[in-house]
């Protein structure tokens, strides 16, 4: 068994047991002199699970706006020992500035960090955590969701219900197979990982897979490696589970897109800005591929006028990626954790590694 599969493992099944050692060991090496520190927490949504372990060690405190705005965030910065950071609220230098002397660590509560001046942080050296692996499985759940709405129109059945159009027929609403289809899994990481996982239970015919380089945890998944161009031209589903960089920022496009197969459906559970989307649109609207299933989009939230939310073949969802109960209370515990070591000057639970 690959690290990374231990890991996973340990990560969701022995959660609650890890947390709570880790909290007491935490407990033992926090050095305040008797004076509890303060923790800013940005979103006052933010699950009592983590509030509740930040609170055994720590006085919270919360912006009075909800949502709270930049300003207000970066008023508080400078008050407190730690910020646990819930949300994608651009998180820089200048936070770290109007924190100075007294800020000593910062979490987020998400995978993702394209929101994030990570060379920033690099440069500083200063404790950076971030919350992965617990929300693969959500995430996973979600694509695997989104594959078989968009590939079998749901949303657009929808529509027909709804506008007293249900005809019926033996010609009517027919979608794509997942049985025996191709698969194409755009960055085989955590998440690509574990919706490979899920497709086991559809009898999909093959998986591919691209990536910097070969993934030892492929053989078992039954995935094999091969450049974007031919995964784009082979694949009946398309999933996008690479992080947003500057390198992967519309990578998804028009001259990408037009080497899709025309019952092609594309799936993003990753970041909006991956796909250009007006190219996206206008893929959609021509028949290039046949449909889409988006957890995220640009902007988010996206304005109830666009077009991409006028089409029949686009499902389209709020970012609710990670959205379960469970995965958001231990999102917040780790993210509490984390902000609690980097304060106690001990390694962090789930350090991002800049």
């Amino acid at each position: 068994m690959s690290f990374r599969a231990i890991v996973l493992i340990f990560a969701t099944l022995c959660l609650c047991e890890t947390l709570s050692s880790i909290s007491a060991q935490t407990a033992s090496t926090m050095v305040n002199s008797g004076q509890r520190p303060v923790v800013l927490v940005t979103n006052k949504e933010t699950p009592e699970k983590g509030i509740n372990k930040l609170k055994l060690k720590a006085d919270v405190i919360f912006p009075k706006s909800h949502p709270a705005t930049r300003e207000e965030v970066l008023e508080l910065a400078g008050q407190v020992d730690g910020i646990m950071w819930v949300g994608h609220m651009p998180l820089n230098g200048e936070v770290l500035d109007r924190g100075g002397s007294r800020l000593k660590a910062i979490s987020t509560m998400s995978a993702g960090m394209d929101y994030v001046d990570v060379e920033e942080f690099r440069k500083r050296k200063f404790p950076l955590g971030y919350t992965p692996i617990v929300l693969n499985d959500a995430v996973a759940d979600s694509a695997i969701g989104l594959m078989i709405a968009a590939g079998r129109r749901y949303h657009e059945g929808q529509l027909a219900i709804d506008q007293s159009q249900w005809t019926g027929g033996p010609q009517w609403l027919l979608g794509q197979d997942i049985k025996g289809s191709t698969v194409g899994i755009i960055g085989l990481g955590g998440i690509g990982q574990t919706i490979a996982k899920r497709l086991k239970g559809f009898d999909i015919g093959q998986l591919l897979y691209t990536g910097r380089r070969p993934k030892p945890e492929a053989e078992a998944l039954g995935a094999k490696l091969v450049p974007q161009d031919e995964l784009l031209q082979e694949s009946d589903y398309v999933f996008i589970t690479v992080p947003l960089t500057n390198e992967t920022r519309h990578m998804i496009n028009e001259s990408t897109l037009a080497k899709m197969k025309p019952t092609a459906v594309l799936v993003n559970v990753a970041r909006g800005d991956i796909v250009d989307q007006r190219a996206l649109v206008a893929a959609l609207k021509n028949g290039t591929i046949f449909a889409a299933g988006l957890d995220v989009v640009s902007p988010e939230p996206l304005p109830a006028d666009d077009e991409l939310l006028r089409l029949p073949n686009a499902v389209v969802i709020p970012h609710l990626g990670s959205a379960t109960v469970q995965t958001r209370n231990n999102m917040a515990e780790i993210a509490a954790l984390n902000v609690l070591a980097g304060i106690a000057g001990t390694p962090m639970f789930s350090p991002y590694p800049y």
